[in-house]
């Protein structure tokens, strides 16, 4: 990068808390946020496990400090407001006047989880559908809340490109300081667990009946989470000039996409492989300076094997460590990039690597094998860390201790 782009706050939720904190906890002692599902009243309720945020809307509202409950928040709304309100408290910023600021976020379901309301409603009685449960449908909606919530005027914008949205939106904040249109950007996503999605991936025959195991021969599918996250990009001059300590760098990025299929990865990785390997040059890194790869590994048959293929022909017999932090979050869809980003920057700052949980047998294929206990002094300068969408949508970010 021509203009270095630092990363000076993070904010985070998810089925294994509510903040970085709680979220080290889970990860030091290897407990997972995956179980059953309590939030939605869904036939698959005794059968399909999920990573929930473990809090109502109404006492994330609390949270919050919102009192208006009827308030028509959605839960994808809800979660954002709460990870971003944290990112800002952790980069030191009181107010986003001072300098020009922007909150690109990133979601894949919108506010499927009212709109399912209002569409039982309506089916069951056309006059008595609720129609304020589909004004927040869109993806834009919790983005304009969340702006809204933090005040944000200056640049607002909203991605939705599958489950490589978030990194896609950290791409697009980084673009925007480096050509001097922002001094900092609050940049992610937020997602929730709907109906829609359940029902969507279980029908994909993706979804798998017991905690998913990432890189392991006997993966059987995903499970789904849902939570947000965000980080706090600025221009080093900017960083500088408020005295921010920096966190660390945003170093490399790449997106690519290899039209393979609507939601299948290449089986031989080359949308994967163009986007770290284009990651890898704007960074001006080597393979071999990579220390840790944060994998998109949601446990599917397709993408383990095709995220592996590609691992190895960029690294070659020589893969840097690596695991899914999805065995501890489930797969946040739209999300999963910007709470993966605020894994790293913690990654890169506790100087660990997070273990891949329930791993035992290598895919026969790959024989490539994740770490499975939680590493302390890691000695880790760069992370790598891949989100990979449907439709071929191959996002790569690298991630520089400062």
């Amino acid at each position: 990068m021509t203009k270095r782009v630092v990363v000076t706050g993070i904010g985070i939720i998810s089925a294994i808390g509510k903040n970085t904190d709680e979220s080290m906890q889970h990860f030091r002692s290897a407990t997972s946020g995956i179980g059953a599902i309590t939030h939605m009243d869904t036939v698959h309720k005794n059968n399909l496990p999920v990573a929930e945020v473990k809090y109502s809307n109404e006492e994330l509202l609390s949270l919050l400090n919102i009192s208006n409950h009827k308030s028509n928040y959605t839960r994808t709304s809800i979660l954002g407001m709460y990870a971003a309100k944290q990112a800002l408290e952790s980069a030191g910023i009181h107010s986003v006047k001072e300098k020009k600021t922007g909150l690109i976020s990133a979601n894949s379901v919108g506010g499927m989880d009212k709109s399912e309301v209002f569409y039982a409603q309506f089916l069951a009685n056309p006059s008595k559908g609720k129609i304020s449960n589909i004004v927040g449908h869109d993806c834009g909606d919790s983005t304009e809340h969340i702006a809204d919530y933090l005040g944000i005027k200056e640049q607002v914008t909203t991605l939705s490109t599958a489950c490589s949205s978030s990194a896609n939106a950290i791409m697009l904040g980084s673009r925007l300081i480096q050509h001097g249109l922002l001094d900092r950007v609050i940049v992610g996503g937020t997602d929730s667990l709907t109906k829609f999605t359940v029902n969507g991936f279980n029908t994909l025959m993706i979804f798998d009946k017991e905690a998913c195991r990432p890189f392991d021969a006997t993966r059987n599918g995903l499970n789904l989470g849902e939570g947000a996250g965000y980080i706090v990009l600025e221009s080093e001059k900017s960083a500088a000039e408020s005295e921010k300590k920096i966190r660390g760098f945003l170093s490399g990025f790449a997106n690519a996409n290899d039209a393979y299929h609507q939601t299948a990865s290449s089986p031989d990785g080359n949308g994967a492989y163009l986007a770290m390997s284009q990651a890898l040059a704007m960074s001006n890194l080597q393979p071999t300076q990579i220390d840790y790869i944060n994998v998109h590994g949601t446990a599917t048959q397709n993408n383990d094997l095709s995220e592996g293929i590609a691992m190895k022909r960029i690294f070659g017999e020589t893969v840097p460590r690596f695991s899914s932090t999805k065995s501890f979050t489930g797969h946040t869809l739209g999300a999963a990039g910007g709470i993966e980003a605020v894994f790293s920057i913690m990654a890169l700052e506790q100087q660990i690597i997070y273990p891949n949980l329930r791993f035992k047998t290598p895919i026969p294929e790959l024989q490539l094998i994740p770490e499975t206990e939680l590493i302390e002094g890691a000695g880790i300068k760069h992370i790598l860390s891949n989100s990979f969408g449907f439709g071929g949508n191959n996002s790569t970010l690298i991630f520089s201790a400062a």
